[in-house]
């Protein structure tokens, strides 16, 4: 079973930067979080995708069964190297203290973190190889259902959202912007709508909003400071005025994250060439969908009331 990063930093007891590096990234982002992480030898992980199971059926007394098998589409997911190099210039740390590297250090590990939700959803490898493909990429068929067909989005229906979630095999979290979940918090309080809300606390006693006990996990701007998950995309007609809500199951055997050797934190010093201090992040990582049914979007979605 893979470790969250929030879990894996608590393992790190003997590397307080490396801890103190990735409790920030984690930190940093709602789906980092929770999702785990398998650690695998090399460079890629082979494995099988659930296509279809075998057929049973019922005989009679000497009768033969039709024999059947299991569909299941070998994989590959090739792991990416993200990271960074913080550098902090001497002349900040003689005026304004040594604290202020560690600063410095975690404004750029947010961003990284930002960078790599942005991936997690939105990567392209056709686009750029050095990247992983995201949801966005990767999630189609029937786990690609329209919200409607109305010109430049249809508001999000409640009975949809529910489609969605039975559409994935046993889901565990929604993954939306932060405007769809205060949306869903306002239809909540609606009598004639409904909707089952609820609230709990993170692994940092932040609050979290659940519907259908499904934590809302929710996603913000990137790095750029440019809305990952905002009303930009195309919808079924129109223009791209359009955002979605992915239904996720995370966990071993549907969606997970892959690593080889966990987050590497390195002090390289005082540069001879340049007057800074610089630290060594990388991090060799891929994400993997180990069933067709781990992930469902919901796509086409307006900015507008939710309705039943």
């Amino acid at each position: 079973m893979g470790l969250t990063l929030i879990e894996a930093a608590k393992l790190e007891t003997g590397d307080e930067v490396r801890q103190a590096v990735i409790e920030i990234y984690a930190g940093s982002s709602d789906i980092l979080m929770v999702l785990p992480f398998d650690g695998i030898n090399g460079n890629a992980l082979k494995y099988n995708c659930e296509q279809s199971l075998p057929g049973v059926g019922f005989r009679g007394v000497n009768e033969s069964y039709t024999p059947s098998t299991g569909v299941l589409n070998p994989q590959t997911e090739n792991l990416v190297i993200a990271g960074g190099e913080l550098d902090v210039d001497t002349f900040i740390i003689k005026t304004m203290g040594a604290g202020q590297r560690a600063v410095q250090e975690a404004m750029k590990l947010r961003a990284l973190a930002l960078a790599w939700v942005r991936k997690f959803i939105k990567g392209d490898s056709a686009s750029d190889p050095r990247e992983f493909d995201g949801l966005q990429t990767r999630v189609t068929g029937a786990q690609k259902i329209a919200a409607g067909s109305t010109a430049n989005g249809t508001p999000l229906s409640l009975a949809k959202l529910d489609e969605a979630i039975d559409q994935t095999l046993h889901a565990t979290h929604l993954l939306m912007n932060k405007t769809m979940r205060r949306l869903m918090t306002q239809a909540a309080r609606d009598t004639t709508i409904g909707g089952f809300i609820s609230y709990d606390k993170d692994a940092f006693g932040r609050p979290i909003t659940k519907y259908n006990d499904l934590p809302i996990l929710m996603v913000d701007e990137d790095n750029e400071g440019n809305q990952i998950l905002g009303f930009t995309e195309a919808a079924t007609s129109g223009t791209a005025t359009a955002t979605s809500i992915y239904v996720l199951s995370i966990g071993d055997g549907a969606l997970t994250g892959i690593e080889n050797g966990g987050m590497n934190v390195e002090d390289l010093g005082l540069l001879q060439a340049e007057p800074k201090y610089r630290t060594r992040v990388e991090w060799f990582n891929g994400l993997c969908i180990m069933n067709g049914r781990a992930v469902t979007r919901l796509w086409s979605i307006a900015n507008a009331a939710v309705t039943k």
